[in-house]
């Protein structure tokens, strides 16, 4: 091997261990596909740069000393690798800010536009191992799921940031982008018919997909008129997890690559931040089964009525507006099984880098 190779290779697997630092990981695997997609992905040179950032926004001259690099080339790097998904960018009036992403959420989502079967091959072999080496082990998640406000009962207190309506309201800066899930599936000839539309991002980070052409900017009005249409295809609200939310995703069952994996495993329920169960009235449950084909988890059974599995149940809500004869609910966990997501998302990286820390 050549030691121009070697050094390609090394950078490689420098970059996936930089990535692996970040809070939510990049694992490394026997068979190594983590490196063939970031070969797909960076060339060496990118590779390299990507090795210097940090996840904190940078002015390119800052970084540029720190790697003792030209200024002006590396800001035109910079800048470019930031339209090709590779790294994240924020204008604050006449200065660009860039700093490293993680690959999910983050990497990954930003080539929706530019997919192809090979990166949807090793994304999809690689993802459920990603699962289950740092989502599962960690307490802390970047995504939360909360519930469809009509399925929840009158008397259930809801908190602003469990509300979907809430949150879209309260935003000045919104980009809808296609679902990465949906879209990948579909070009492997699989997937379903739920709304493409269906990926909510706010704030700063709607200004970086709306620059790089990952989604259009829309207003309040037509948001809620998508996520209404997504909450009718059945489709499962999964924000970031803060209080301040950046974005929410709309995920059904048979695409999404977070639901699908935890589906898969044995108690579901744990592995999903969220404050709600759902719960048959048996006496007014006939047995339909409705319910149980709305489920994203395969948490329903039908016995004589309708049977909810808790280690299953991630409490979306998305069975009960299905049910017509009002025998579902949606009941708040007990206060010592709640959880309350950090203010901002800065804070939740900070609390997920901490308990992989201790892992």
């Amino acid at each position: 091997m050549s030691q121009d190779k070697m050094n390609e290779g090394d950078v490689y697997s420098q970059l996936a261990r930089h990535l692996d630092n970040l809070p939510a990981g990049f694992p490394a695997t026997e068979s190594g596909v983590e490196l063939r997609i970031l070969r797909k992905l960076f060339t060496p040179e990118e590779a390299e740069v990507a090795l210097g950032l940090r996840m904190m926004p940078e002015p390119g001259a800052k970084i540029a000393k720190r790697l003792q690099k030209d200024s002006v080339v590396l800001e035109s790097m910079l800048e470019e690798m930031s339209h090709k998904g590779l790294i994240f960018r924020a204008r604050k009036g006449d200065v660009t800010l860039y700093m490293a992403t993680q690959f999910v959420v983050g990497i990954w989502e930003y080539h929706v536009n530019d997919l192809d079967e090979e990166l949807i091959k090793d994304v999809n072999e690689y993802v459920p191992f990603l699962m289950e080496k740092t989502w599962a082990e960690m307490e802390t998640k970047q995504l939360r799921v909360i519930p469809v406000t009509e399925s929840v009962s009158a008397e259930v207190s809801i908190m602003p940031y469990e509300e979907v309506e809430t949150i879209i309201k309260s935003q000045s800066k919104i980009v809808v982008a296609p679902c990465i899930c949906r879209k990948e599936q579909k070009l492997m000839g699989a997937g379903c018919d739920s709304p493409m539309e269906a990926c909510f991002i706010f704030g700063v980070a709607a200004y970086y997909y709306e620059e790089n052409g990952l989604g259009r900017a829309v207003d309040q009005d037509e948001a809620l008129e998508l996520m209404y249409k997504g909450l009718d295809a059945g489709l499962v609200l999964q924000p970031s997890n803060s209080q301040k939310s950046i974005n929410i995703c709309m995920c059904c069952g048979c695409c999404c690559q977070i639901l699908k994996n935890i589906k898969k495993m044995p108690q579901p329920a744990a592995m999903i931040d969220s404050n709600y169960f759902s719960e048959v009235d048996s006496g007014q449950c006939v047995a339909c089964g409705d319910c149980v084909e709305r489920c994203p988890m395969d948490a329903i059974e039908i016995e004589d009525t309708a049977k909810v599995n808790l280690d299953r149940c991630i409490g979306c809500g998305v069975c009960i507006p299905v049910c017509d004869y009002e025998a579902l609910h949606l009941r708040r966990k007990a206060e010592d099984l709640q959880s309350v997501p950090p203010e901002t998302m800065v804070k939740t990286y900070m609390r997920m880098a901490k308990e992989r820390s201790k892992l």
